[in-house]
């Protein structure tokens, strides 16, 4: 395990901030007086700042370590993650990450900055779990394989950490309801990467919808061009076994995952499309464009799920499927079907629709009784054009990321908070669940929490972790 310096504290005051932060965390009891007021016009004192662990070092928790450098109230004091150095550059992402890559950048970030001269060195992890028996540390940012999303984030919420999830929030039915119901005993606050519920068309969207812009929303259609080209779905397990490249230690990237050999299918970022590991298309873009369906039309669960695809192999998720869900009426809003689409898969082309406007992927089609809108515009551009929008009645947002720091300090809420996007993730992973049973139309029970009419699908609410590991 390489390390560098670990940020100095007494044990006393390390858990009196922790202490404190829990508090207003939890309960809002207190207004933190603005470090301006105390440290002077663009100063932070110390004992303000949030400590953060990041867990998982690949692409995107690069992408979210360089958002939380920018925050002159968080400190980013470790980062845990069983590889080393992964190159990335030939996926979207580009460059290097890993464990050190992160290092570097934190501590390169602050040794320039040095505020108030506290920084004393970010602190690389194999173990997440060596991390989170650190007493300075107030938050976590989870942005691991999708295998490790839930148990990760409990093994924070336990040890009393705020906590950030990436999306989507985890793999099954049963672990997104008990990551739900575990933000709640804690008291923890927590937000997950659905970034967009921090935007403006977010909000535009919903006060349209609640203005009656659409009439009666009964059709919902949404679909995505993933997987692409960024990661294989539809194909067998690799036979050859390469060694392990040196710094990856493939026993904790595994984690609560069916042992299996190393091979770069997987590793670093091909990973999303294997059923041990990832949720496919479903996880990765569903999980973005449904948020505002859900949020808009109130969605909670739905009475049946169906699905149909290229064929699920049990290694990987399907290279194309169609997802029908039935959700039944709420309060004044009629009962909907909603339709997902992967695998450059969409529905058919709106009749509204100019003809110089294209069908783009990832996008959403809302068909109400009076109107119908794709990705938050009214058909056709015209009656874009003559609608007005209601007064804003939704708080705007100061950020994404700052929604949850505020919240770690007891100032505010989060937009995607596990309470929020847990029953939406369980939704999601009723679908991918749903591609092992092609064409079966499976009724959900929310008062059971179970399917009805096939108890064998039962099984795949959740999924066995190897010894060793829990939620």
């Amino acid at each position: 395990m390489e390390l560098c310096q670990t940020p100095s504290a007494t044990r006393s005051t390390a858990l009196n901030r922790r202490e404190f932060l829990a508090r207003v965390g939890s309960a809002a009891a207190f207004t933190i007086v603005p470090s301006r007021v105390l440290a002077g016009a663009g100063r932070t004192l110390p004992s303000e700042r949030v400590h953060i662990g990041i867990i998982g070092a690949g692409g995107q928790g690069i992408v979210n370590t360089k958002q939380l450098l920018q925050f002159a109230d968080v400190q980013v004091v470790a980062v845990a993650d069983p590889s080393a150095t992964s190159d990335y550059s030939k996926f979207y992402f580009g460059g290097t990450a890993g464990r050190e890559p992160a290092r570097r950048i934190v501590d390169e970030y602050y040794g320039k900055e040095k505020p108030a001269g506290q920084f004393k060195g970010c602190t690389a992890y194999v173990d997440f779990r060596e991390m989170l028996d650190r007493e300075d540390l107030d938050a976590c940012l989870v942005a691991t394989t999708d295998n490790w999303h839930a148990p990760a984030s409990m093994a924070a919420l336990r040890k009393g950490k705020h906590v950030y999830c990436e999306k989507p929030l985890a793999k099954t039915v049963h672990e997104a309801r008990t990551l739900a119901e575990g933000a709640k005993k804690y008291q923890r606050a927590t937000q997950t990467g659905n970034q967009g519920q921090a935007s403006e068309n977010h909000r535009l969207t919903c006060e349209a919808l609640w203005d009656g812009a659409l009439g009666d929303v009964r059709e919902v259609h949404a679909w995505s061009d993933r997987p692409f080209s960024s990661w294989p779905q539809g194909i067998d397990r690799p036979k050859d076994t390469p060694p392990i490249p040196p710094g990856l230690d493939w026993d904790k990237w595994l984690g609560p995952a069916p042992e299996r050999s190393y091979h770069p299918a997987y590793h670093p970022y091909k990973w999303r499309g294997w059923a041990d590991f990832g949720t496919g298309a479903i996880g990765d873009a569903a999980a973005h464009s449904l948020f505002t369906v859900f949020q808009a039309l109130k969605l909670t669960y739905p009475v049946t799920v169906q699905a149909t695809s290229t064929g699920f192999n049990n290694e990987t998720l399907p290279a194309a499927s169609i997802v029908y869900y039935q959700f039944p009426a709420r309060g004044s809003m009629p009962p909907l079907r909603l339709t997902w689409y992967d695998g450059y898969l969409q529905p058919p082309r709106p009749e509204e629709l100019e003809e110089n406007r294209q069908m783009r992927y990832n996008s959403v089609l809302y068909l109400g009784d009076k109107s119908k809108m794709l990705d938050g515009r009214l058909l056709p551009e015209s009656r874009m054009k003559e609608y007005k929008f209601p007064p804003k009645t939704l708080p705007r947002s100061l950020g994404h990321h700052r929604e949850w720091i505020n919240a770690c300090k007891g100032e505010g809420s989060t937009g995607a908070s596990f309470d929020i996007t847990g029953p939406m993730t369980e939704v999601l992973a009723m679908g991918n669940l749903a591609l092992r049973f092609p064409g079966v139309l499976l009724r959900w029970d929310a008062a059971s929490r179970g399917f009805t009419n096939l108890p064998e699908a039962n099984k795949f609410l959740h999924r066995p972790y190897r010894d060793g590991w829990v939620l």
